[in-house]
C-alpha cells in the first residue's frame, strides 16, 4: 500500500467529500429544471471537492492553483449560458470555493469542515436574508453597521497600542476599543429592542440606553413618566434599569482596560445590579388590555439610531482628558488627588472615572489595593448626579420613586466592597 494512503490521508477525503454533499445537496434544490436548469448539482459539487483534496496530494498547492483555474473557467462557461435566465453567479463562486475547500480539508479538516457548513447554512438562508437586507433592514441601520465596521476592522487595528502623551497617561488603542465597546453596547440594544417590540419597549429602551448615558436616561425616562400616564410606572423601570447598565458597562470597562481590577469588584457590582433589577420590579408593567397595548405602541418613542457615534467620541475624549487630569493630581497630590478626580469626574459620568482608574493601575501610576476608593467615590457622586437631574426632569413623585432604588444600589455596592 503506498506509503501516504493513512488514516489522516483518508479522514481529509471523506471531510472533502462530506462538504462536496452538503453543499451540493443544498445547491440541489435550487437547481431548476430544463433547458434553464444551473449546471451544477450535488454530484458536481462533490466531485469539485474531492479533486481539490486529489490536487493537493499529487502536487500541493500548485496543482490546487491550476485545478481551480480549470473549474473557474467551467464555472464561467456555466453562468454565460445561463447569465439571460438567472444573472446571479452564488452557484458558480460556492463550486470554485466547494474545490479550494476540498484542498484545505487535507491540510485543517476542521477547519475547512467549519467554513463548509457555514458557506452551507449562508447558501440555504438566502431567502431569509434577502428579506431582512431588503424589507427590516434600514437604510441608517445599513449605514451604521458600516461605520461600526471601520472603527472595528480598521480604525481600532491602527490606533497605537502604548501609553502616550503628558504623564504617558494615554493608550491610544484603549480609547479606540472603548469607543467601539460603546458604539457594540448600544448597537445590541437596540437590536434587542427592535427584536421585543413595543410592549416592554420603555423597560428595556431604558435598560439600553443606560449603557450610554444613565443620566440621559434617567432625565429622558422623567420626562415620559410625567406626561404618559399610563406609562409612567414603565418609564421609572427603565430608568431604575438604566443604572444596571451602568453598572454593567462599569464592570466591561474595568475588565477591558484592567482584568485583575475587576476580582476585587466582581462581587459587590453583582449585588449593586440585583438590587438595582428587583427595584425596578416594583415598577415593571403588569399584563395589559389591547387598548392599553395599542396605546403604550402609539405613546412609546421611537428607538433612534443604533449607536451615536458623537456620543461615542464624547466618551473617549471625556475618558481622555479625565487621564491627564488624574495622572497629574495623581503626581502633584498622591491618592488625594485620584480621589478628588474621581469625584469630580462621576458627576458627568462614571464610567470614565472607571476608564480613568483602571488605566492608571494598568500603566503602573495607582496601585491595585488603593483603586477601589476612586471607583466607588466615583460611583457615588453620579449617583448623586442622577438624583438631582431626576428631580428636575420628573418632579417630586417621580424622584421620589426613583432616589430610594438608586441609593439602595450605591448602598449595596458600598456594604459589598466592604464586607470584601
Amino acid at each position: 500500500m503506498p506509503s501516504f494512503i493513512d488514516f489522516p490521508t483518508l479522514w481529509g477525503l471523506s471531510v472533502a467529500l462530506g462538504i462536496g454533499l452538503l453543499i451540493g445537496a443544498e445547491r440541489e434544490r435550487r437547481k431548476g429544471s430544463g433547458p434553464a436548469r444551473s449546471a451544477a448539482g450535488i454530484r458536481t459539487f462533490a466531485v469539485a471537492a474531492v479533486i481539490g483534496a486529489v490536487a493537493i496530494l499529487l502536487g500541493g498547492a500548485a496543482v490546487l492553483a491550476a485545478v481551480a483555474l480549470v473549474i473557474g473557467a467551467l464555472a464561467v462557461a456555466a453562468y454565460l449560458r445561463t447569465a439571460g435566465n438567472d444573472p446571479g453567479m452564488t452557484t458558480e463562486v460556492a463550486l470554485l470555493l466547494t474545490c479550494l475547500l476540498g484542498g484545505l480539508a487535507m491540510r485543517d479538516a476542521v477547519l475547512a469542515a467549519g467554513v463548509g457548513a457555514a458557506l452551507a447554512g449562508l447558501l440555504a438562508a438566502k431567502n431569509r436574508l434577502h428579506h431582512f437586507v431588503s424589507s427590516v433592514l434600514t437604510e441608517r441601520e445599513l449605514h451604521d453597521a458600516l461605520l461600526f465596521s471601520a472603527a472595528a476592522l480598521i480604525v481600532l487595528p491602527l490606533a497605537p497600542d502604548r501609553f502616550m502623551g503628558p504623564f504617558d497617561a494615554v493608550n491610544p488603542h484603549s480609547i479606540a476599543r472603548l469607543v467601539v465597546l460603546v458604539m457594540a453596547i448600544s448597537a445590541l440594544g437596540y437590536i434587542a429592542t427592535r427584536a421585543l417590540g413595543p410592549r416592554y419597549g420603555l423597560p428595556l429602551a431604558g435598560l439600553a440606553s443606560g449603557f450610554i448615558s444613565s443620566t440621559a436616561t434617567i432625565h429622558a425616562m422623567g420626562r415620559r413618566a410625567t406626561g404618559a400616564g399610563a406609562q409612567a410606572d414603565g418609564a421609572i423601570a427603565g430608568a431604575v434599569l438604566s443604572t444596571v447598565s451602568t453598572i454593567a458597562q462599569l464592570g466591561i470597562v474595568v475588565a477591558t482596560l484592567q482584568p485583575a481590577l475587576l476580582e476585587a469588584l466582581l462581587w459587590p457590582l453583582l449585588l449593586g445590579g440585583g438590587t438595582a433589577c428587583a427595584y425596578s420590579l416594583l415598577f415593571f408593567p403588569r399584563a395589559t388590555t389591547k387598548a392599553d397595548e395599542a396605546q403604550a405602541q402609539a405613546e412609546q418613542q421611537e428607538l433612534g439610531r443604533a449607536f451615536d457615534l458623537k456620543t461615542a467620541l464624547t466618551f473617549a475624549a471625556l475618558v481622555s482628558v479625565v487621564l491627564l487630569v488624574s495622572a497629574a493630581l495623581s503626581a502633584w497630590l498622591g491618592q488625594r488627588g485620584t480621589l478628588l478626580a474621581a469625584a469630580l469626574t462621576g458627576l458627568a459620568d462614571a464610567h470614565a472615572t472607571a476608564a480613568s482608574v483602571a488605566s492608571l493601575v494598568a500603566a503602573g501610576k495607582l496601585p491595585q489595593a488603593a483603586a477601589m476608593w476612586p471607583l466607588l467615590v466615583g460611583l457615588s457622586t453620579n449617583t448623586l448626579m442622577k438624583a438631582v437631574v431626576a428631580l428636575q426632569s420628573g418632579g417630586v413623585v417621580y424622584a421620589a420613586r426613583i432616589v430610594p432604588g438608586l441609593v439602595l444600589v450605591i448602598a449595596t455596592i458600598w456594604a459589598g466592597v466592604w464586607l470584601g
